[in-house]
């Protein structure tokens, strides 16, 4: 775990209560795809646990949601204000399982925020790569450009016969209306990748493939004091913020 300042340099609004930020800093050791920062926040005992989405020089990128009184706070400062973070936390995504391996991205939500910073180190190594987007509303969709970009870098023929982006809706107003399990299970893989609301990755892992996924928990601490975010596996109880956040599928017991 370290701790630094880092001052805001962009803070916007990018679909329905979503934002994205860039902190600039001082980072002192390499950040992995799946860690998340801790946020201290003025007027909030607590901390705000955020996926980091992408890592440029030493600037932290990370996309937020709206959900309660801190992060509106949060929303709502302004370029150039000073925030205090813990970073190089959590348990990130294991990289070498993607090697040379059909992989698909899924994500709900604003879980797909740490996908994209997955997605720019494995997309040279994995044999292809396909990406799910998973929203309620076209209202809360982003980042479907970014992640097209990075895909057509990764097929050099145009071709998006092995490597595309599917966004589903569950109301149908953008995309395919569904769900992301409506798209994965119908696709040939050899591994996934998965962030976003308990329901949805209930429902990934109930399809009984190979994959590990990223909970999305309350955080006291968000270095593993605490207790507050266990949560149950096939090997007992495990912290969320140290043992995870990104565990193997098949070990999570939901309940």
């Amino acid at each position: 775990m370290k701790q630094n300042f880092f001052h805001i340099a962009l803070n916007k609004k990018i679909a329905k209560n979503t934002f994205f930020m860039i902190l600039e800093g001082r980072l002192e050791c390499v950040l992995k795809p799946g860690q998340f920062i801790n946020i201290k926040i003025d007027g909030f005992f607590l901390r705000r646990p955020i996926s980091i989405c992408d890592i440029y020089r030493d600037s932290i990128i990370i996309i937020y949601k709206i959900f309660g009184q801190g992060t509106q706070k949060l929303s709502e400062f302004s370029k150039g204000k000073v925030l205090d973070i813990l970073y190089d936390l959590g348990n990130g995504f294991n990289l070498e399982n993607a090697y040379n391996k059909n992989v698909v991205l899924v994500g709900g939500g604003v879980g797909v925020s740490p996908l994209y910073f997955l997605a720019k180190n494995i997309e040279k190594n994995c044999k292809s790569l396909k990406v799910i987007l998973g929203f309620k509303t076209k209202s809360e969709v982003f980042f479907e450009k970014e992640f097209k970009k990075i895909l057509s870098i990764h097929n050099k023929d145009d071709s998006f016969e092995l490597n595309y982006v599917t966004v589903v809706t569950e109301d149908g107003s953008f995309g395919s209306k569904g769900l992301t399990t409506d798209v994965l299970k119908n696709l040939k893989h050899d591994y996934y990748f998965s962030c976003g609301p308990k329901t949805m990755l209930r429902a990934i892992s109930n399809l009984g493939k190979d994959g590990e996924i990223s909970l999305e928990e309350r955080m006291a601490c968000g270095f593993g004091v605490c207790m507050g975010c266990s949560c149950k596996t096939l090997y007992g109880n495990k912290r969320v913020c140290t043992e995870g956040p990104v565990f193997k599928s098949s070990e999570v017991i939901f309940e």
